[in-house]
């Protein structure tokens, strides 16, 4: 019988949990923001870990801060990542823990940038059909 989950799929899912806490408790950087961990991908031999994070916008920002305040998350979490990883040990017990690689998750911002296009042509059709609605009449 096959197994349900991999090894690398539970051992990326308790990091993400713990990584989670551990940022949110320990990182003090005023750099950092709000950062949520979306995923963790770890290698099959348990070298390596791709953590992806998304980082949460205060108020209305521009496209410059926004790309800013990405590359100093990065910048902060990529610094610590030797921190964390030696926090991580400690609770998971793992022969090998595996070197965390923090990425930016772009697919959020990708999914908002797409709502935004279907939203933007739902409202068009909905213009156009009342604009031959009113025209009709």
């Amino acid at each position: 019988m096959a197994r349900d989950f991999k090894r690398t799929d539970r051992v990326g899912d308790q990091i993400q949990r713990d990584l989670a806490s551990l940022i949110q408790r320990e990182i003090k950087d005023p750099r950092l923001g709000m950062v949520t961990i979306s995923h963790v991908k770890v290698s099959k031999d348990l070298g390596y870990a791709d953590v992806y994070f998304t980082v949460m916008a205060f108020g209305e920002q521009t496209d410059e801060a926004q790309v800013e305040a990405i590359k100093s998350a990065t910048q902060v979490l990529n610094n610590a990542a030797g921190f964390l990883r030696t926090e991580l040990a400690r609770g998971i017990k793992l022969r090998v823990m595996p070197q965390l690689r923090f990425h930016f998750d772009e697919s959020v911002e990708r999914g908002r940038y797409l709502h935004g296009l279907i939203e933007k042509a739902w409202q068009q059709e909905a213009q156009r059909s009342d604009d031959e609605d009113t025209d009709g009449n």
